[in-house]
């Protein structure tokens, strides 16, 4: 929980549209769920990250964000839960990554259109440069 909050609020780079901003913080997200399974990466992904924005004053994020990288730490879980190799572990990592991927841009964007209007889709870009970033992250981290 701690490293997924340390994570998302150490860089920070603002992002246009929203006032939201690129941060790595996605990579813990995606290895809660590899390296606690899917109950507890979902808690300690969700938990961290929502903790985040609510020290960070992004107030109305907070449910947002806890159910988002929740699912994204659960998704990983079960990926990784059913990878039998190391092989297959690292594939899993990757489809977590996908998740990230789809859930931040798509997810954010779903619930910034009801508070900002059409404008929320000038977060979708930097959403997915997030998401990759945690990709990569976490898959480099997945390799040792």
């Amino acid at each position: 929980t701690a490293l997924a909050c340390v994570a998302t609020m150490s860089i920070r780079i603002p992002t246009p549209g929203t006032g939201g901003y690129i941060h790595p913080g996605d990579a813990i997200v995606i290895l809660s769920g590899v390296v606690l399974g899917p109950s507890y990466g979902l808690l300690a992904a969700g938990i961290g990250s929502a903790m985040s924005d609510l020290l960070g004053g992004y107030f109305v994020y907070v449910p947002i964000t806890f159910v988002i990288k929740g699912l994204i730490a659960l998704f990983s879980g079960l990926f990784t839960e059913i990878a039998k190799d190391s092989k297959s572990r690292y594939v899993a990592v990757l489809l977590g990554g996908v998740i990230d991927i789809v859930l931040v841009a798509g997810g954010y964007f779903i619930c910034e259109f009801f508070l900002y209007g059409s404008s929320a889709a000038a977060s979708i870009p930097a959403n997915i440069i997030q998401g990759v970033g945690g990709l990569i992250i976490s898959s480099y981290c997945t390799r040792y």
